[in-house]
């Protein structure tokens, strides 16, 4: 089977524009118009199959999601409930993400877009359902509203569908009505509103193996994101033979606190974002299923600084981690494991003694110690790079890693001990609190 991605030339001749209130997409080529002159390479079927058991292993495949219209729909009042802490310069935004995307094409790494993955599903009414639920759904909309809008949703190409899921639609660019709850609204209300956040790709959805896990978001402006994943999991082609791990209404759990610290062993954050119970619901499964020996259920600061577990650390090298060293030290993990020795067979997870973070993940890896990378600098430089995303690292082979450039003590620490860092610019992409690890999703890597 062959699957069509589009270039970079490509992809950004497709991407939203907004303009006086109208939100413009060109529609990519179908398969049957591959002929037409159009940017577009086949991306055959790997050997190997789609899936990741470590962090740090030659990444093939990534799914990322190029900033578009939604950043412009943050404004000053609204950008908090957003999750943003500021407002993106949204045209040095995309600069800044096509140059991520071209690092990674250049080391040999097949990117997928999470917007074109939504085209191409979206001509299955089935997913176009799955995917528009949530948003007509809203209690807030009242009877004659819903009606309105499902029309409208109803009418538009898959193309249109996808730019109004994630940029969202304003009252006014929704036809006149004779709801009062839309007569009601100031023109800049959302009807639908945008989905900034879509950015972070690690967030939303995380593989274990050939198993993904769709998150159960903690915050109202991330909840949506699950369902536009659902869709493409489910019902794109590429994806016919994955097992759904995990599904957004179960217990609070999202993608950026599951850490793949090597071969039968995960770290899972329990903080802001990710609840114990969705830990434990995580930790049964993947037990259960022979996916890992040990879960590292690590309770980590509730603050936005530390939102997920790949704030405070990522992996850059086998065994090897970079990490806030004053924070680590404070971190403990509770190692949890399958219980074989039940009476009815039926096994049951039990957790261990609670030891230091570093120990514990050295005990359930079998070697003597992780090797460890402080964030550079003293407490203050410190907590500045954490906050500027300094541990929040990709690696693309073992030892390499893409990084934000800005946090040159911690490149220079990492370069220090032999690892090669690819240094990207992210003064806009940042300011969402999120950095290379968190802007991407792998789907195939290398054990």
């Amino acid at each position: 089977m062959t699957y069509l991605v589009a270039t970079a030339a490509n992809r950004r001749g497709n991407l939203a524009k907004y303009n006086h209130g109208s939100l413009r997409l060109r529609k990519l080529p179908s398969v049957m118009q591959i002929n037409s002159g159009a940017q577009l390479h086949d991306v055959h079927e790997h050997p190997q199959p789609l899936g990741a058991d470590n962090e740090v292993g030659s990444l093939r495949t990534v799914l990322l999601h190029r900033p578009g219209a939604e950043l412009g729909r943050l404004t000053p009042s609204n950008n908090s409930s957003l999750l943003f802490d500021g407002l993106p310069w949204v045209a040095r935004a995309q600069e800044e993400h096509d140059r991520f995307a071209e690092v990674l094409r250049d080391r040999g790494v097949e990117v997928v877009y999470l917007a074109e993955l939504l085209e191409q599903v979206f001509d299955n009414i089935e997913a176009r359902a799955l995917a528009t639920a949530p948003v007509i759904s809203q209690r807030r909309l009242g009877h004659a509203l819903r009606t309105v809008l499902v029309s409208h949703l109803e009418g538009l190409d898959p193309v249109k569908l996808v730019d109004t899921l994630v940029a969202g639609l304003a009252s006014d660019e929704l036809p006149p009505s004779l709801s009062l709850v839309h007569k009601l609204m100031s023109p800049a209300d959302f009807i639908i509103d945008p989905l900034p956040n879509l950015l972070f790709t690690r967030d939303s959805s995380f593989w274990l193996r050939n198993h993904v896990g769709i998150s159960s978001f903690a915050m109202r402006a991330r909840q949506r994101e699950a369902s536009l994943l659902q869709a493409i999991y489910r019902y794109h082609p590429r994806f016919s033979a994955t097992t759904q791990l995990y599904q957004p209404q179960l217990e609070l759990l999202e993608g950026g606190d599951v850490v793949l610290l090597g071969k039968g062993v995960i770290a899972i954050g329990v903080g802001e974002r990710s609840t114990a119970a969705g830990a434990e619901r995580l930790a049964a499964r993947v037990l259960r299923a022979k996916l890992c020996h040990t879960v590292l259920a690590v309770p980590i600061p509730v603050s936005r600084a530390t939102m997920h577990l790949d704030t405070l650390a990522t992996m850059v090298d086998r065994e090897t981690l970079v990490t806030n060293g004053h924070t680590m030290q404070g971190l403990i993990a509770y190692p949890v494991r399958l219980n074989q020795s039940t009476d009815d067979g039926d096994a049951q997870i039990q957790i261990g003694e609670v030891a230091p973070l570093l120990q514990a993940a050295a005990q359930a890896l079998k070697i003597d110690a992780l090797r460890v990378i402080d964030t550079g600098g003293d407490r203050i430089v410190a907590e500045r790079e954490q906050w500027d995303d300094g541990n929040n690292t990709l690696c693309l082979t073992p030892g390499t890693v893409v990084a934000y450039e800005r946090n040159t003590k911690t490149i220079r620490k990492l370069e220090t001990v032999g690892i090669e860092v690819i240094a990207i610019r992210g003064s806009e992409l940042g300011s969402g609190r999120g950095g290379p690890r968190c802007m991407s999703c792998p789907i195939q890597r290398d054990a």
